[in-house]
């Protein structure tokens, strides 16, 4: 999860307008992105309250900046260059309310999503523990419609607050109004380069409602297990599978399991009777983009700087020294490989941000 919206807005500014403002200059973001891509923003701001953020946004707009809003750079491929300003916001407070048997969250765009999912789950609340070790940003979730483990964020966001770009005004979403998809929303379509997310609020429950029919989970579990068993038993399947950003950079799932008509999916089961395949209703299956790639034969396979994760092949690392024309050309290259044996185009899942 990184990006939140980018908004078109080119001018100097000076130091003392810079200082005031709390806009540092040069900044380096190669460690501001899970993928440690080399990148330098022009300006960048870090506001941690509402006003500050109407205030950084409102001079941008006045100095006709470019402007880039980024999360935890977990799910986005900076460039080697950004003008005008970077903006992450940090409204980092959180918390609980309850109504009519259900427990309301009510989190700001700056707090860690893992480290919220782990709260919750240690106050035996449901709803988000399939989510547990995602990186980035609370900001970020709805963009992309996190998911993970037969869960997605849209199973129990209720409302997003959001601030206007041109205006400052706040006003809150719906999650109908959000028009959730897989790894979709209207943030990505109508709303894009348009609001900037402030706030969610989550609909929990203290009733047990664990979801374990993905791969093993279940497996791992007592029969009657509490949320945060669940979470721990997430993060330990993750942590065995995906490497750690923190010592291989990388963005997580690189690719997008594809959607495929089921006509489609008939013809490659004839081919491949133990294809993984996921009935998603209205003539579409979704397949599994890391099976596709493992075969392949291109699990553990390097291409310069960048490679395939010996262990799942829908991760992309970044062994050090490359960019992102590099990694896009990797990327291209196993998405031809895919889509000769299969048929299948693969798409990347981050977001590319534009200089």
């Amino acid at each position: 999860m990184g990006l939140f919206n980018i908004f078109s807005v080119s001018g100097n500014v000076t130091d003392d307008v810079a200082k005031r403002m709390n806009l540092d200059r040069n900044v380096d973001l190669t460690f501001a992105n899970t993928l440690k891509l080399p990148c330098r923003a022009e300006y960048f701001a870090a506001p941690s309250t509402l006003a500050a953020l109407r205030a950084t946004l409102s001079h941008a707009h006045h100095k006709d900046w470019p402007v880039t809003l980024l999360g935890g750079g977990s799910n986005v491929l900076l460039p080697d260059q950004l003008p005008g300003l970077v903006v992450r916001p940090a409204l980092q407070q959180w918390w609980l309310t309850r109504q009519q048997g259900s427990v309301y969250a009510h989190v700001g765009a700056g707090v860690n999503w893992h480290d919220l999912v782990m709260a919750t789950a240690e106050r035996g609340l449901w709803g988000i523990e399939n989510l547990a070790l995602i990186p980035g940003c609370c900001g970020a979730a709805p963009v992309q419609n996190i998911g993970a483990y037969g869960v997605e964020l849209g199973d129990t966001l209720q409302a997003v607050k959001v601030m206007e770009f041109a205006t400052g005004a706040t006003y809150w979403l719906s999650a109908k109004e959000c028009a959730f998809g897989y790894r979709d929303s209207a943030f990505k379509g109508p709303l894009a380069n348009k609001v900037v997310i402030t706030q969610l609020v989550l609909r929990l429950s203290r009733k047990p409602t664990p979801r374990l029919n993905y791969g093993d989970l279940a497996a791992r579990l007592p029969q009657a297990p509490t949320p945060l068993e669940v979470a721990e038993a997430v993060c330990a399947i993750r942590r065995e599978k995906l490497p750690d950003p923190q010592v291989l950079a990388n963005a997580g799932s690189f690719f997008k399991n594809p959607l495929v008509s089921d006509q489609s999916v008939a013809q490659l089961l004839k081919i491949y009777p133990t294809m993984p395949h996921f009935p998603q209703g209205k003539g579409q299956t979704k397949l599994a983009a890391g099976w596709l790639i493992d075969q392949c034969g291109l699990k553990g396979m390097r291409d310069g700087a960048f490679g395939v994760h010996q262990h799942q092949a829908l991760v992309l690392v970044h062994f050090g020294g490359g960019d992102r024309d590099g990694l896009m050309k990797t990327a291209s290259a196993i998405a031809d490989k895919v889509e000769a044996r299969f048929g299948v185009r693969l798409e990347p899942e981050p977001r590319v941000i534009k200089a």
